[in-house]
């Protein structure tokens, strides 16, 4: 999909956290003043791709959208030959917009379709777009257990619909004006296990790894609910989120912000990762990309050695893997507490207070990076045999129309 394998997260999430204090982490992290820099940056170290967020509560003032938030991310991509995926909905969203309501899905697509007529405009080759990040975690912390805005409590599975309804509504209004558009569908793939005492759980862990964890995209496909309008198109490149934090044992107790203890990295019931992917290349049969991952502090370089692995091993597989998300690309301030940094980026702020005014790099990280030019040569190879294919395939589709 991308000159590169690897591309650049780059943390959007806006929203209310579950103090109520409005977070910002394009802000936060400095990138919205050093997007340039940012953009020089990764394209120096090859990732020639990145995933970016459109703020919809920055663009959509009551239905007039002003875009003037989005502008210098779009130039600075140009500039640099970065390749972008546009998330369009991450966490954020405006305060006159109600997510249980009707209204909710005609809002959003009339939305989207702004942002893609803009994009198109201004952008060469097909766009690709992430219409909702996370609707299964936004449902869980959002419409669960009241974690942040819109402070649902016992109403995740209403919320996890509703999302879908307002994805699939965006999908078709970005289609009606870039209609070689792609669509990266990102949820978080998470997996439980039993306690060790506790067999009689099996049951229980099996519902959640086979069928909860894939219901957003079940639903976008049309195998749940078909009455929403999903259908395979609209399942077009499954993104899969996926942490160290992603595996753990079945009813353990969150903590204040919904986190659980994952399994530690040495626990032999963890699956590996790509058992994992493979599982859901399998499940669906569409192209898949790594949207999110990372680890943080000293763990940040093997755990970006054990991701170049697993994707290795897919793609001499032929899985059709289309590349990783370093993400976040940056540390990042928590959104419940702005004081409290996690050092889990490519690069570290110099300076909490002044994140913008400088960055250090992490050397592990950029040294495990640099190591995968085995995967990205794979990766390129395969590519350009795919593209050998595709074009055979699309003469030969022509003489036969030709022939009629």
């Amino acid at each position: 999909m991308f000159e590169s394998f690897f591309l650049a997260g780059f943390e959007g999430s806006t929203g209310f956290n579950r103090h109520g204090e409005w977070f910002d982490q394009v802000v936060a992290t400095g990138h919205d003043a050093n997007v340039d820099e940012d953009y020089a940056d990764i394209a120096r170290l090859g990732l020639h791709a990145a995933r970016e967020t459109v703020r919809w509560p920055l663009v959509d003032c009551r239905g007039r959208y002003d875009f003037s938030s989005l502008e210098p991310f779009i130039e600075a991509a140009n500039r640099h030959g970065v390749g972008v995926i546009w998330d369009l909905f991450h966490y954020g969203f405006p305060q006159d917009v109600d997510l249980w309501s009707e209204a909710f899905p005609r809002r959003f697509a009339d939305y989207c379709y702004a942002v893609a007529r803009f994009v198109a405009a201004r952008m060469e080759g097909p766009c690709v777009f992430t219409p909702i990040n996370e609707p299964s975690f936004m449902a869980y912390a959002g419409g669960e257990k009241a974690l942040f805005a819109p402070y649902g409590s016992g109403r995740g599975w209403e919320l996890k619909v509703a999302l879908a309804r307002g994805a699939i509504a965006g999908i078709n209004a970005i289609r009606a004006v870039c209609p070689d558009a792609r669509f990266v569908s990102v949820d978080p793939l998470c997996r439980v296990v039993c306690p060790k005492d506790r067999p009689d759980l099996a049951p229980q862990a099996d519902d959640f790894n086979n069928r909860l964890v894939f219901q957003s995209w079940d639903m976008l496909c049309g195998r749940l609910l078909p009455e929403l309008g999903g259908s395979p198109e609209h399942l077009d490149v499954v993104g899969i989120n996926y942490y160290w934090t992603n595996q753990w044992e079945l009813n353990d107790t969150p903590n204040a912000d919904g986190n659980v203890p994952p399994l530690d990295d040495d626990d032999p019931r963890r699956a590996p990762l790509s058992d994992l992917i493979l599982s859901v290349w399998q499940r669906y049969g569409r192209e898949v990309m790594i949207t999110e991952t990372s680890h943080v502090g000293d763990n940040r370089g093997p755990w970006l050695c054990e991701v170049v692995s697993a994707c290795h091993a897919l793609l001499l597989q032929n899985v059709p893997l289309r590349g990783a998300c370093l993400y976040p690309i940056l540390g990042m301030p928590e959104w419940h507490d702005r004081d409290l940094w996690t050092p889990m980026g490519l690069w570290d702020p110099l300076c909490h207070r002044d994140p913008g005014a400088g960055r250090l790099l992490c050397e592990p990280m950029a040294e495990a990076l640099q190591g995968a030019a085995p995967l990205e040569a794979l990766h390129q190879a395969q590519q350009e045999a795919g593209g050998r294919r595709d074009s055979q395939f699309n003469l030969a589709r022509r003489k036969r129309y030709a022939a009629r």
